[in-house]
């Protein structure tokens, strides 16, 4: 006898430290799915939360029948998260949303409705209103999307975090990418799928505390920037011609300086050369080395996560062991990685 389908929606949200957030979100985020009639489910990733995220994981699962808890053997990043969420997910349509409400989930429900009724493969969550956020986190935020377009394309929505929907088509392409650090904000574009944007307002965190300091989102920046372009390389050599063509001005400047006899001794501009050529060639080798870095986790192969739980796999061992044949219980989505 076949087994239920797959539902029909998908929630992927990753989990780090949101004890205090966790029943605020389940409280406004379970009234909206519940409300469209559809099945659904919720995947709770838990990235290596060091405070009681799991606990209280744990208590809401019990109340919510359709949470799915995916816990992590430890703090592999938001990214990485995210990728076991979307990995793991069975849903027919699958949205990806941060744990602290700054997001508003109601806006699911617009997502839905143009995925199924117009459609599209990637509805995007933009936001049109950054109010909440602080000035420093608006203007490097503005740059960081300023830069983005300019260097991989102007298919990059602005302000686009996320807060997306991905249709099962577009998640089995993503699964299909030989990505070890993915930027989803980057590579969902890349896709090419037929997408659209539904804005929004950024509202305040809920509670808790933000998880992306100023050293994460310049790893973002330097993850974007390396994964998605090789302008860096490029900027590196054209530092070097631009660094040749100074040096031979200045030996020209030189040569003429000491014909006039006009040379002045001096260990300035032997010391100012030293520097500014020394500095040319420490940017280029860096630049080298990010790249060369990742070449280096590509051949390695290591996974970016690695699962410690999964509480769906746990409830189908579970029926598994009273004798009734797993197969007529649920059937996992085709598509779905173990």
């Amino acid at each position: 006898m076949p087994g239920p389908v797959a539902p029909l929606l998908s929630v992927v949200m990753p989990i780090y430290n949101e004890q205090d957030a966790l029943p605020l979100t389940v409280q406004r985020l379970r009234p909206i799915l519940d409300g469209l009639g559809e099945s659904y489910e919720v995947v709770g990733v838990n990235d290596g939360s060091s405070d009681h995220t799991a606990v209280v994981l744990a208590g809401l699962q019990q109340q919510w029948p359709e949470l799915r808890v995916i816990q992590l053997r430890r703090n592999s990043g938001h990214q990485a998260a995210l990728t076991a969420g979307l990995h793991r997910a069975y849903g027919e349509y699958v949205v990806s949303i941060d744990a602290d409400l700054q997001d508003p989930p109601e806006k699911i429900v617009d997502m839905l409705a143009l995925a199924r009724d117009e459609g599209y493969d990637i509805v995007q969550g933009v936001r049109d209103d950054r109010s909440s956020d602080t000035v420093f986190k608006r203007g490097t935020a503005a740059g960081y999307y300023w830069l983005m377009r300019r260097m991989v394309g102007r298919s990059i929505p602005k302000h686009a975090g996320d807060y997306r929907l991905l249709s099962r088509a577009a998640v089995d392409a993503l699964k299909s990418l030989p990505e070890t650090q993915p930027v989803y904000r980057l590579l969902v574009p890349w896709l090419g799928f037929r997408s659209t944007e539904v804005t929004f307002q950024r509202e305040e965190r809920v509670a808790g505390t933000t998880k992306y300091p100023l050293s994460k989102m310049v790893r973002l920046a330097v993850d974007s920037i390396t994964n998605f372009s090789a302008a860096p390389l490029r900027l590196a050599t054209w530092l070097g011609l631009g660094s040749f063509v100074l040096a031979f001005l200045l030996a020209a400047y030189s040569t003429v300086e000491h014909l006039v006899g006009r040379t002045t001794p001096g260990w300035s501009s032997l010391f100012i050369g030293i520097v500014f050529f020394g500095g040319v060639q420490l940017v280029c080798v860096g630049l080298l080395g990010e790249y060369v870095g990742r070449i280096y986790s590509a051949v390695q192969g290591r996974p970016s996560y690695f699962i410690g739980s999964d509480s769906a796999e746990q409830s189908r061992a579970t029926i598994g062991a009273t004798g009734i044949a797993v197969e007529e219980i649920t059937r996992p989505h085709p598509a779905q990685v173990g």
